[in-house]
């Protein structure tokens, strides 16, 4: 795959060959990127945090002053657009939620499938936010259950490399990231 020269993607853990990636990006360590799923960022940038997985058909894209920057161990799951904002660490974007200019969500977040976050929304910490304009009704530390999601996407990403498509079935599979997860803590 040749995403030009200003898409550093070299330490991820998978991309799947469908996968568009345009203008300056960076994608730290065992990230990875789903099917269709697509980047672009003619000016600013776009920063995707460590073991952070990028679902099938999510869209990321920069605001004219903003950036899109994710933190590490987050999900961005399916058909999510994110645009020009800012995700904490070890959060959770639901499917089909959508995340405009400016908005800025802390770390250990959930954000419901559906939700959509108007221009400029600041989100707390440990925060769990739905709705149309979102909102948060909801506070909790969501840590370890967003960092044991991102495992899941990690560890199906080595599998994925080695065109074993079937991972998640295994007896064991989901047990052995809860593990790893405690011991990361």
């Amino acid at each position: 795959m040749n995403f030009g020269n200003d898409v550093d993607v070299k330490n991820c853990a998978f991309i799947h060959p469908t996968v568009h990636i345009y203008g300056k990006v960076k994608a730290e360590k065992d990230s990875s990127f789903w099917p269709y799923s697509v980047v672009r960022s003619e000016m600013q940038d776009v920063t995707v945090g460590e073991m952070t997985n990028i679902q099938d058909f999510a869209m990321i894209h920069v605001g004219i002053k903003t950036g899109t920057h994710i933190g590490k161990f987050c999900s961005i799951t399916h058909r999510v657009t994110l645009h020009g904002c800012k995700i904490g660490n070890y959060c959770l974007v639901g499917i089909n939620s959508t995340i405009m200019d400016g908005c800025e969500i802390g770390n250990n977040c959930i954000i419901a499938g559906h939700t959509f976050l108007k221009e400029g929304t600041i989100i707390p910490d440990n925060s769990i936010v739905m709705g149309t304009p979102g909102k948060v009704i909801h506070t909790k530390n969501n840590q370890f259950k967003n960092k044991v999601n991102a495992l899941f996407y990690y560890k199906n990403a080595l599998a994925y490399q080695k065109g074993l498509h079937r991972s998640w079935s295994k007896l064991n599979f989901f047990q052995d990231i809860v593990k790893m997860a405690k011991k990361m803590f």
